[in-house]
């Protein structure tokens, strides 16, 4: 089904911790960074749970069970259960427990997120080609994952068996700088056997099915810092999507987005659920948010005026993306983001 092209982030006169009933949260970039909580999330979290709304922890990230991730985040002081996290390897694990009957013998790619999801749909974690398993599924594994267990999954692979993947992220960002994800891991398998997997992660429909089984929301807003996996997801699941700025995603690849990587709203962090979202309006040949005004030259894009950083992007990116209409920006907007900092 066709969808409108978004030419601007959209206002709301709510806060959206009340204009929606369940935040699914993004982790990596999002709440934390390597370990630690990205700064406003803490009580910003608080303060939309306290209001009402319902917060579920949805990462493409496959190597930590739930319970884990769970108690990760009651430590940095969000209080969270098991049932409030929703990982890749779940969508995976539901994926293939669909194809394979119970009491199938899958062999194991990555970490102990992955087995804990395969028991929980009846099927038995296996760590070696020579165990006779009749699928192969592959999930990030931490930065010590051996080479060896690459080479284990190309051979059972090369037997014919079916290939499953939790996520394709090529990246995934840690306390030190941008690290290669589980993506990264399937090119050198995909390279090896020349075979395609079958992938459940964000941005694809089977994560955004497990997410919604499991929290039940009703009026879901997708929040994250990615627009290849949480935006794009959020537009394949034809829900709304709130980008904050604490992750991979720049002001350049914002404004650069294609329709189905723009969001519906834009905020530097997660304080943008507590507070109504500016409007974008008309102004001449340009659009103004706050105190700027954007517009698009021929060469590139062009931003006047004063105001808080947020309101200038969201300005930017209604210039970017109407001048781009269905396609992507091309108009240099360096100049532009400089003067907001970003």
């Amino acid at each position: 089904m066709s969808q409108t092209v978004r030419t601007s982030p959209e206002g709301s006169a709510r806060p959206l911790s009340e204009a929606y009933d369940t935040a699914l949260l993004d982790l990596d970039g999002v709440v934390y960074a390597g370990g630690s909580a990205i700064a406003h999330a803490v009580e910003s979290l608080g303060t939309a749970r306290a209001d009402g709304m319902h917060l579920a922890y949805v990462t493409n990230n496959a190597l930590r069970t739930p319970d884990a991730v769970a108690a990760h985040l009651t430590e940095l002081g969000i209080p969270a259960q098991a049932s409030d996290v929703i990982t890749s390897a779940q969508a995976v694990a539901r994926l293939i427990s669909e194809q394979l009957p119970a009491g199938s013998r899958i062999l194991v790619i990555g970490g102990e997120g992955l087995r804990v999801a395969l028991r929980e749909r009846g099927l038995v974690p296996v760590e070696s080609a020579d165990d006779d398993p009749v699928a192969v599924v592959q999930g990030y594994g931490g930065p010590e994952l051996p080479w060896g267990r690459f080479a284990e999954a190309c051979y059972a692979i090369a037997r014919g068996v079916p290939w499953f993947v939790s996520n394709t992220d090529l990246t995934i960002p840690s306390a030190r700088g941008i690290a290669p994800g589980n993506g990264a891991a399937v090119e050198v398998v995909r390279i090896a056997t020349g075979a395609e997997p079958q992938v459940a992660g964000k941005p694809l429909p089977p994560m955004h099915r497990e997410t919604i089984l499991r929290t039940g929301a009703e009026r879901p807003l997708v929040v994250g810092d990615r627009l290849d996996t949480d935006i794009e997801g959020a537009f394949n699941g034809k829900v709304d999507s709130l980008l904050v700025l604490t992750g991979v995603t720049d002001g350049a690849r914002l404004l650069a987005a294609p329709p189905h990587h723009r969001p519906t709203y834009v905020d530097a962090d997660l304080r943008g659920l507590l507070s109504g979202q500016p409007e974008v309006t008309r102004a001449g040949d340009g659009f103004r948010c706050g105190g700027w005004t954007a517009t698009a030259g021929q060469e590139r894009l062009e931003l006047a005026g004063e105001g808080e950083a947020p309101d200038g992007l969201r300005a930017l990116c209604a210039a970017a993306w109407t001048a781009a209409g269905d396609g992507s920006c091309g108009l240099d907007g360096g100049k532009a983001l400089a003067r907001l900092g970003l």
